[in-house]
């Protein structure tokens, strides 16, 4: 329906007649005596509590449910904020048009909360010369607040700013703290951790598109938006994968797919994570000051291997989820002098090979603030280098999406640097794909608001990829989903010592048990 009719309906009432639309609109365009180029009452509080249409904006629902639009009192920072709510099953859409805008980009960003049982709730930039821009609205079962963005190019000099939900019956969304301004928004890294994908290709697994064509996992995910890859590198592990040829390998493939690459150095002959931080069997009777030396010798002899065959890594992992340090207990954050001496000897062998190679810290703290900021003032104090600040977040471990946003929010402008979120994932389903219960298996496990179905799977990941975009300052790089192609094969288990091992993961996978790509890769096409 035409945008000026839309608001002729809502001031004359739903049953105001077709013909009378037609002729009022004829007479005089209503939508030009609202226009601005700025938001009016971007905060709803120009009412009372209870408007259905608040002062300049518009309200529109093809079945006549306007009252399911209105002001209510909590807003996310003044008292009221706009709330979309009905008994009922309802549509409605709260717009504002804003004309006389120079072309270029702009933004919109609104502080939002929502039940999550909607058909769909999102912000959205319409009419503005080119393709719709939306974003949805998470479920914020925390009754926390989230911010979230999107963008879009204007020409023609007009645009108009839309909230809208379809949605059943007591379903809620909340609305407030809106700006509209020139800027951008995005995501550079919409990347996946493939480093478990050569030992699954040995073992016989096979990968399929969203429509059964059959293909390689690379190449799918690469169509599907991917962008990035990551890959562990192991010293010496037991299986003969993760190590510097295999590695080199899988980065020869993902650059010949015009994709970049993040080497994650783990510093250990298999798994380190916060829970463990081996040392390599190679190293283990090493000094201290040998350590250095192994972590700047290994950091370079791959980095460089990767250089020569015209791979050079864009980015790369100093550790891996190192919150308590890594080569233990020489390198524990219990005795940090010692840890930023082998973080830093990692990050100088890195630019000693590339000076354009970006240097990660990576913890497992998407979620804690206090955590985050107590380690990498450690770091800072000691003048560790580091270019990016790199966090695990996993909705079943680290808390609400809220807590990630806060998160991200501070460290980027505390320290001045951009964020990744480098791992991520979520489950599509429940059912098992192999003799090993996977690490989330239960119902009691799942992050509110997100079942464990491919479309629940698709939501978390677009949301937590939502809450990186609205870092401020174009600060948030983007996601790095973990091993999105590990899928149930026998012999690619999670153990390099013990071949009969299992997979915990393939029910995080995005490739289903079908071996077809899931609806969550395509979100690797997020702008």
């Amino acid at each position: 329906m035409h945008l000026a009719h839309r608001t002729w309906r809502t001031r004359l009432g739903a049953t105001t007649t077709a013909a009378l639309g037609a002729l009022l609109l004829t007479a005089l365009p209503a939508q030009q005596a609202q226009a601005a180029t700025t938001l009016t009452n971007p905060g709803f509080e120009s009412d009372a509590t209870g408007t259905a249409t608040p002062t300049g904006w518009s309200t529109y629902s093809a079945a006549g449910q306007n009252a399911a639009s209105f002001t209510e009192s909590g807003g996310s920072s003044g008292s009221r904020r706009l709330t979309h709510w009905a008994a009922s099953a309802y549509k409605v859409e709260t717009y504002q048009y804003l004309t006389g805008l120079a072309d270029g980009t702009y933004t919109l960003s609104a502080r939002v909360r929502s039940s999550g049982g909607q058909n769909s709730t999102y912000i959205a930039l319409r009419n503005c010369g080119g393709a719709e821009q939306r974003t949805d609205l998470p479920p914020t079962a925390d009754g926390a607040w989230i911010r979230v963005v999107t963008s879009v190019r204007v020409t023609g000099g007009a645009c108009t700013v839309s909230l809208n939900s379809d949605a059943r019956a007591g379903e809620w969304a909340n609305f407030d703290d809106l700006t509209f301004a020139p800027g951008t928004t995005g995501l550079s890294i919409k990347g996946g951790d493939l480093s478990t994908l050569p030992k699954n290709e040995a073992f016989g697994a096979t990968y399929s598109g969203t429509g059964g064509q059959s293909g390689n996992a690379l190449g799918l995910l690469r169509g599907a938006g991917m962008n990035y890859v990551r890959l562990k590198v192991w010293v010496n592990p037991a299986d003969g994968y993760n190590n510097k040829a295999r590695v080199l390998a899988m980065a020869k493939r993902a650059k010949a797919e015009g994709m970049k690459v993040l080497i994650d150095f783990h510093y250990a002959d298999r798994w380190a994570d916060p829970g463990q931080q081996p040392k390599p069997a190679a190293w283990a009777s090493h000094t201290y000051s040998q350590l250095r030396t192994d972590v700047y010798n290994h950091t370079y002899d791959v980095l460089n291997a990767l250089k020569t065959q015209g791979t050079t890594a864009d980015m790369v992992q100093i550790g891996n989820e190192i919150n308590g340090g890594m080569l233990w207990p020489e390198g524990s954050t219990d005795n940090w002098t010692q840890l930023a001496g082998l973080l830093t000897s990692g990050a100088q062998a890195a630019k000693a090979v590339s000076s354009s190679t970006q240097i990660a810290l990576h913890l497992a703290k998407g979620g804690d603030n206090g955590g985050t900021r107590w380690w990498f003032d450690q770091a800072v104090a000691r003048q560790v280098p580091f270019d990016v600040i790199a966090l695990s977040y996993y909705g079943y471990w680290h808390g609400p999406l809220s807590g990630l946003q806060a998160n991200l929010d501070d460290v980027s402008a505390r320290y001045g640097k951009p964020v990744l979120v480098a791992e991520t994932a979520y489950a599509s389903t429940l059912a098992n794909g192999d003799f090993l219960e996977n690490n989330i298996a239960t119902s009691g496990q799942l992050a509110p608001g997100y079942p464990a179905t491919p479309a629940g799977q698709a939501a978390n990941l677009r949301d937590v990829m939502n809450v990186v975009e609205a870092v401020p300052g174009g600060r948030g790089l983007g996601i790095v989903y973990w091993e999105p192609a590990w899928t149930a094969v026998k012999g690619s288990g999670w153990d390099p010592q013990d071949p009969s091992s299992g997979n915990a993961w393939e029910n995080q996978a995005l490739f289903g048990y079908d071996t077809k790509l899931l609806p969550a890769a395509s979100w690797f096409a997020h702008r």
